[in-house]
């Protein structure tokens, strides 16, 4: 019982500590771009945009967070085309240590820092 309740504890504050802005910096074809992720956790399940790029904020999809693991998807319309980019990483340190798959380009390694 207590191992379970350790667990929750654990799952509620690294919850906490993932809900903000968070920033990293992406090249780009038109150079270095601002990519911004606006995070809120509720229990196990994420929440949130992202936003950078071309266009205004994407909503994420099947968002979760499992202790310091965090994952979640986007999918990007372009006109008629869908792109779907799937994230997975971990939060430690002040720092959201995700890798982006999907899309144009292979896995891609992004660090993101508190941006509030």
């Amino acid at each position: 019982m207590l191992a379970l309740a350790a667990l929750t504890l654990t799952s509620v504050s690294f919850g906490a500590e993932v809900d903000g802005k968070w920033t990293t910096q992406v090249e780009g074809r038109q150079g270095t771009q601002t990519q911004t992720l606006t995070l809120k956790a509720s229990g196990n399940t994420l929440t949130g945009t992202i936003e950078g790029g071309r266009g205004g904020p994407v909503e994420i999809s099947n968002g979760t967070i499992d202790g310091d693991k965090v994952a979640f998807t986007v999918v990007r319309e372009f006109g008629d085309r869908k792109i779907t980019q799937e994230y997975k990483g971990t939060l430690a340190g002040g720092e959201l240590k995700l890798t982006m798959s999907g899309g144009r380009n292979g896995p891609v390694e992004l660090t993101y820092k508190r941006g509030d």
